[in-house]
């Protein structure tokens, strides 16, 4: 289905050049998959099919309990005017009381069961979206806005418990109903029940174009609070930057067109809700009028007062009927939004759950072989890997590394040094979606014959970057090695010199709040050591793991960098080539190729691209 605009897009801001652009969404049209759609759900509904059937068994008992009410008013009208009989009078007085209490618990076990099942239904999918999104490659996040996928898991997947709960059900429900009227209308006079639905074909013409409407209104509400999300995701995450460069007002004007088309296009939904419910109260008034006009040249054709009398009881049930017989078309129309905006939301989830870019699949069976038992640790064969078609990063990189050899790669940026780690942790996969040749090998073994969670286990990472989650230091130095001790946890912060500090912020349980920012660069990179100390894996990629912090904390950090790479393999990037001096081998990266191999003294000898380098920061021989 191809993309189109979304209507009601806000124009682009003309004369300026915004610090963010805004993200514009393409929605697509689903006309003729809302059936589809709802069996996509069904994997959803079918672990509380008995929660969805008990409501659906107590559906027509509801129903029956409601329609029966007005031929019971018809029968105690003609017991008192006609039999003028106080005992019948008082039987359907018994019988209407019975019928009114067994809709109430009916209906109250009705909708409970339902909201109760859809809320289950939607935790699930909440859940089965959440795990799909933690199984896509680093690629797909490198592209799509982190608000619009937050916007999937809450505020889409809010709008299905509507679907589940209060829209689908209860519209079968109001569609028992519809029908059981029609069949009690004609039961008591065909003919005031043709003249009532003599109305039916302008009220389902009415309730079909705005359907339609409606569902483009929600469906551009949807795209427009997906990219609101995004847009103040990125606002939030880059506010500094906005503040440090004095462009509020042009953000803060960008933020107004694109709230804007979120409020027209809610504008919209509600008047066509608005205009919905007119036309359907209009008709029913209309109706009305119409059957009891019919019904008053009736009773001045019959014969005698006894029958105009039993008339009374027929045109009274009868009114009743009508105005229950436009609630269930009331609600539906009703509901008809609230499935519309459903399912926009559903097409949503859908696309996301539909996104194949799965993270590291399991092992290639064809690449699997023993592991190796040389000297070599990890092993880049002709590695030639581009983002995207006609962008080589890396041309031809081999590049072994031995068992317990620590190898630095230096380089301009954008020269490919992070990309080899990235790629030997599959972030990035080999092949897939992305121009490659060559291969990588860990242990003399295919990176893609190993399990993705068996292979990242054998490394320990420390970026430049340090990702602290929200909870306690416990949590983020243990991170995936459940049981950790603390006596083990202790030893780790003493080895990389950062056992005062968390004992000076209250232990291991003191709070790290949003991305550690209750913490400084050093200080989180002090405790990014300890956490591969805690690992304890073979090898460790140290991912500019100074670059953030000054020259007095990088030298506080230098004793903790040795405690870490004691015994272990190590591949190093870096910037500041002071860091890299006691390297084994250094690793010259130039334009996605490897320009020179050798060690600290030996490349400065050689006089090429390391030494230019060496000379441009000012280092001491």
């Amino acid at each position: 289905m191809s993309a189109r605009p979304i209507p009601g897009a806000p124009e682009p801001l003309t004369g300026k050049r915004l610090l963010v652009p805004a993200t514009q969404e393409q929605g697509r049209s689903t006309a003729g998959l809302d059936g589809a759609m709802l069996r996509r759900l069904l994997p959803s509904l079918r672990p509380h099919g008995r929660l969805f059937g008990g409501a659906l068994l107590l559906m027509p008992l509801a129903a029956a309990a409601g329609l029966l009410q007005p031929y019971l008013l018809k029968e105690a009208i003609d017991a008192t005017v006609l039999d003028r009989s106080e005992a019948a009078l008082m039987r359907v007085v018994a019988i209407y009381a019975v019928a009114i209490t067994l809709e109430f618990v009916t209906r109250f076990g009705q909708t409970y069961l339902l909201q109760l099942a859809g809320q289950r239904a939607t935790a699930d999918l909440r859940r089965e979206v959440f795990a799909h999104i933690q199984r896509l490659r680093v690629a797909y996040f490198d592209r799509t806005p982190a608000g619009r996928i937050v916007t999937r898991v809450t505020n889409d997947i809010d709008s299905l418990t509507e679907l589940f709960a209060s829209g689908a059900a209860t519209a079968l429900t109001d569609l028992v109903t519809l029908v059981g009227i029609v069949v009690f209308m004609l039961a008591i006079d065909w003919q005031l029940s043709l003249v009532t639905f003599t109305v039916l074909p302008p009220l389902a013409l009415a309730v079909n174009v705005f359907r339609r409407w409606a569902r483009e209104a929600y469906r551009s509400i949807r795209v427009y609070i997906a990219q609101l999300n995004a847009y103040l995701a990125e606002q939030v995450a880059g506010v500094r930057v906005v503040q440090a460069f004095g462009r509020e007002a042009d953000c803060e004007e960008e933020y107004r067109l694109v709230n804007a088309a979120y409020r027209d296009a809610n504008h919209r939904s509600i008047r066509y809700d608005a205009l919905l419910y007119s036309v359907v109260q209009s008709i029913s008034v209309a109706c009305v009028a119409l059957v009891l006009y019919y019904a008053s040249l009736r009773a001045g054709w019959l014969a005698d007062d006894a029958a105009t009398a039993a008339y009374l009881g027929v045109v009274v049930a009868f009114y009743d009927y009508i105005q229950r017989f436009f609630i269930p078309v009331r609600d539906l129309a009703t509901k008809t939004t609230i499935i519309q905006s459903s399912l926009a939301s559903a097409e949503r989830i859908f696309s996301l759950l539909d996104a194949e870019e799965p993270d590291a699949p399991a092992a290639e069976p064809s690449l699997l072989r023993e592991h190796d038992d040389g000297d070599d640790c990890s092993v880049f064969d002709g590695l030639t890997f581009a983002y995207r078609e006609g962008h080589p990063v890396l041309h031809d990189v081999s590049l072994a590394i031995g068992r317990g050899e620590q190898v630095a790669i230096v380089g301009a940026t954008g020269s490919g040094k992070t990309t080899l780690t990235a790629l030997v942790l599959r972030l990035y996969e080999l092949g897939a979606a992305s121009p490659s040749a060559g291969s990588i090998r860990v242990e003399g073994m295919d990176v893609r014959a190993w399990n993705p969670q068996e292979l990242r286990c054998r490394f320990a990472v420390v970026p430049q970057d340090v990702f602290l989650f929200s909870g306690t230091l416990r949590d983020n130095l243990a991170l995936d090695e459940e049981g950790a001790s603390d006596e083990r946890l202790w030893d780790a912060l003493a080895r990389v010199g950062a056992a005062d500090l968390v004992r000076a912020r209250g232990g291991l349980d003191a709070a790290v709040e949003e991305r550690g920012n209750n913490f400084s660069a050093g200080e989180r990179q002090l405790l990014a050591f300890a956490r591969a100390l805690v690992r304890n894996a073979p090898t460790v990629i140290l991912d500019e793991a100074t670059a953030n912090v000054d020259s007095e904390s990088e030298a506080a950090l230098q004793e903790a960098v040795r405690e870490v790479l004691a015994g272990r393999t190590a591949l190093i990037i870096a910037h500041r080539l002071s860091t890299v001096r006691q390297a084994d081998r250094i690793v010259v990266m130039h334009h996605g190729r490897v320009a020179e191999v050798g060690t600290h003294e030996a490349l400065l000898e050689a006089g090429g691209i390391y030494a230019r380098l060496h000379r441009l920061q000012g280092e001491a021989p």
